[in-house]
């Protein structure tokens, strides 16, 4: 059975010894202690490195690491894969508020810009000078964020071409249905739009939140949903779209509360 000494499992790795120390006391990477008191790691070590440097590059903290590395102990591929997959959707989520978040402030710094461009007034600096803003403007326009692939562009129709099938099922379908009717019942209004159905939500970033996460979570499951999300600072806005094929889907988990 090959082992390794620190140094030499930092050069087989590519990770510094530094690093294998911290993940020593993180308890990410256990280690064994020669009578000299050395620490010695075996050939499993290289692998477990490599599935926590995957992990860290998805933007998972190394509590959600650790967890995933108990769970990966048992030798089942499956149940690893079920623990990642809404941590990942989870992080498309945040990554969505970012985007949002980007899109509103490039918004607000073009409005500035254009102001910044245009003639000054006489004299110092003063009210509606453009020189001093406290918050981007209410009433910009939505910021609208896609939460499904190949949405834009000529591949922009692709979602009705792509197989109507759900991989959930039972239990687990049950439990889905109930979250996305408890937050229709959380929208404002709902309209029927082509092919879909449009929800108003009051503005909130918790709630942005909530709707971006299952929507996500919702595309892992069934990708021929098409899900476009806007966000402006009053309000937000959900689109649903599906193939014709999927309307009774589409009606079961978006159909009105009472």
């Amino acid at each position: 059975m090959t082992t390794y000494r620190i140094s030499q499992l930092a050069e087989r790795s590519g990770v510094p010894a530094t690093t294998l120390r911290f993940y020593e006391d993180a308890g990410l990477l256990p280690a064994d202690r020669t009578p000299s008191g050395y620490r010695v790691y075996g050939e499993d070590a290289v692998e477990r490195l490599a599935f926590i440097s995957s992990a860290k590059l998805l933007g998972l903290a190394l509590e959600e690491i650790r967890e995933l590395l108990d769970v990966r102990e048992d030798g089942v591929c499956a149940s690893v894969r079920a623990r990642m997959l809404p941590l990942v959707a989870g992080r498309i989520a945040e990554t969505h508020g970012r985007i949002a978040e980007l899109r509103a402030f490039l918004a607000h710094l073009a409005a500035v810009h254009a102001d910044l461009s245009s003639p000054a007034p006489a004299g110092a600096c003063g009210p509606g000078c453009g020189c001093t803003m406290t918050s981007p403007s209410p009433t910009a326009g939505p910021v609208p964020i896609t939460l499904s692939p190949a949405r834009s562009g000529p591949a922009a129709e692709v979602w009705r071409d792509t197989p109507v099938a759900c991989r959930l099922g039972g239990a687990e379908l049950g439990e889905r249905t109930e979250q996305w009717q408890q937050l229709v019942g959380k929208a404002e209004q709902r309209e029927e739009i082509d092919d879909g159905v449009r929800l108003s939500f009051p503005a909130g970033a918790e709630l942005a939140g909530e709707v971006a996460a299952l929507a996500a979570a919702e595309q892992g499951c069934c990708a021929f949903f098409d899900f476009r999300l806007h966000l402006t600072p009053t309000a937000l806005r959900l689109e649903v779209r599906a193939p014709e094929s999927a309307a009774g889907m589409l009606a079961d988990l978006f159909a009105a509360t009472a």
